[in-house]
Order: structure tokens, then sequence, then C-alpha cells
């Protein structure tokens, strides 16, 4: 199996920031509508792809939505004020290029800030490069998103792109249903809304399929880097099997599962404990008496930034990882 880059770079290239994932959604309707038995999109927008089976009832989920920005005012001399959707720091978007829906380009900029006054998503705008103001206010609307405009860039074993959460947990489930494994199990798998915004998604299906067992797919961040997270997990060191986070502490049984499953199919894996942040298993663990859940993670590198990193080496381990577990008795 090798690392299909121009499938992933069609996925994190793809504009669909949360609550407008239409565009990702109808690219990965392509990719699997000929191998699954079941198809569906709920009223939620959760695209859910079933492979029929009378045994154990699996959900894998892996969430569509990217990070952006939404418009909050246009104001009189053309300048775009913003809000964040999902998580951003203002600090860390300032000079960076925003591409909306319709093509169109602009770079966040920064008031003046007085002394010791904090920088704030307010004093922040957007400058789409007009001095007309009728263009900004014919073109740019309260409303409409934006999200990091960056290019796909490879090296022979990593991978750099604006979209890596969730886009490689998306990758991950196309290439696992294209080469879905012989088996009993009923599994459906979840490409879930609104993940970045509260995992509003995940919690409206995992009621409806009500699985024996939910593992999500996502990224998580690394203690190999300079940004000062202390945590074992780092890149090249295979799937993460997460033990807990700020959403969930993961169900012995299902870390024992993934853990026995990678040692008897030579999977490079690795634990992962993060302090903070959560995913669609955390909602899905809740629902109805409780879902047996866990995550297969995805080591990244400069999370929730522009720029992600990841290791095709360990993007091919959680393949080999979601591809036993959907065929685990």
């Amino acid at each position: 199996m090798n690392f299909n880059s121009e499938l992933m770079k069609k996925l994190s290239d793809c504009f669909s920031p949360s609550g407008r994932e239409k565009n990702i959604r109808d690219i990965i309707t392509e990719e699997i509508k000929d191998y699954v038995d079941e198809i569906k999109v709920d009223p939620l927008g959760n695209l859910i792809a079933r492979k029929k089976g009378n045994g154990k009832k699996i959900l894998f989920s892996a969430h569509m939505d990217q990070i952006g920005l939404i418009i909050t005012h246009v104001d009189e001399k053309g300048f775009l004020r913003f809000s964040n959707v999902g998580g951003i720091h203002a600090k860390e978007i300032i000079g960076l290029t925003m591409v909306f829906d319709n093509g169109l380009q602009g770079v966040v900029c920064c008031e003046e800030l007085k002394d010791n006054e904090k920088l704030t998503m307010s004093k922040l705008y957007i400058d789409v490069a007009s001095t007309d103001p009728e263009f900004v206010k014919k073109n740019f609307h309260i409303g409409d998103m934006c999200v990091f405009k960056s290019e796909y860039y490879e090296t022979p074993d990593c991978t750099i792109c604006r979209a890596a959460d969730d886009r490689i947990g998306c990758y991950i489930q196309i290439e696992a249903i294209k080469d879905h494994p012989v088996t009993e199990n009923d599994v459906y798998y979840v490409f879930s809304v609104q993940e970045e915004v509260g995992t509003r998604g995940a919690k409206t299906a995992g009621y409806s399929v009500n699985p024996d067992l939910a593992v999500a797919l996502d990224v998580t961040a690394t203690g190999d880097s300079l940004d000062g997270i202390k945590m074992d997990v780092k890149l090249g060191g295979g799937a993460a099997i997460k033990l807990m986070d700020k959403s969930m502490i993961t169900h012995p049984d299902v870390k024992n599962l993934l853990t026995n499953l990678a040692e008897e199919n030579n999977i490079k894996y690795q634990y992962e404990v993060l302090e903070f942040g959560g995913t669609d298993a955390g909602p899905i663990h809740m629902t109805r008496e409780g879902i047996p859940s866990g995550v297969i993670s995805i080591p990244t590198r400069n999370l929730h930034s522009a720029a992600e990193i990841i290791n095709k080496k360990d993007v091919l381990e959680c393949i080999k990882l979601l591809k036993a577990t959907a065929a685990s008795k």
C-alpha cells in the first residue's frame, strides 16, 4: 500500500469549513460510492456509508469540516471584521492569507495596539486588496466563511497541508473502504460535520447508528517539536492509540482491543495521552446507554495552523489498524 498523494491533496485543498461541508462531502461520496452497500446523508449533513453484515456493529468516524473564519461586519472602508469558526488564536493568524469559497482572497491585518493592550480577534480585520468599497460590499457578506490559503507540499516521508485535521482521517477511512476486509461485522463509516465547533455531527450519527463499538479517526499533537507540548507521541512512531483526552477516557476493552490488533498484525503503534482537545468519540461514547469507544490518532505537528505536518508511514499504519478493527471478533 502506498500513500495516495493525489487523493490527499484533493481532500486538503477542498473548501469546507464547519457548517459548510457540502464540497468535501461530494468529493468523498464520489470516491466511495462504488465500494459500499449503502450511503446516505442525515439531516445534519453527516455522510454515513455502510458495509452490511450480520455481526458486531462497528462505527468509525472522521470529521469533514475544517477551521476557518466567519465575516461579522463589512465596514465603510471595505474592510472585513470576523470571528473564528473553531480553534483559532488571534496571534497566530496575523499576516496569513485567507481564501473564500468564491476564490477571492484577503490577508489578516491588525490594528495598532496601545500600550499593554491585549491582542484579540476584535483587533483584527481582513484586507481584501481593494480600494473600492463597492467591490467589497458586492463580493463579501456577513456570514461568508474563509479558510487558510496554503500550498500542499510533500517531502519523501511527510506531508504539509492546511487541513490534515481531519482530512487525513477522511483519507484513512476512504482507503479502508476501498480495501474493506472480509468480515461479518456490520460496519458504518461516518464522515461527520461540525466537529471543530462542538463535535455536533458525531453526536447525532452515534445516536442514529447505535453501534456496539465506536472508533474515531482524528489527528493528535506530538511532543517531538519545539512548541512546548510535553507528550510521548511523535511523527514516525506509528498509529497513536488514545488513552485519554479532555472529552473521554478510552474504554479499557477498546484500548486492549486496539493494542492486541496492532501487535497481532505487526502494526507500529504508540500510546497517546492528550491534555487538551477531543474527538468525535467524546459525544459518541456517552450516547444512549453508553458505547465503548476509542480513537486511532494520527500524529500531527502544527495543529490548527495553515501548515499541519503528518508522516505518511504513520498514516499507512492507521489504515492497517482501522481495517483490523473492522474485522475484529
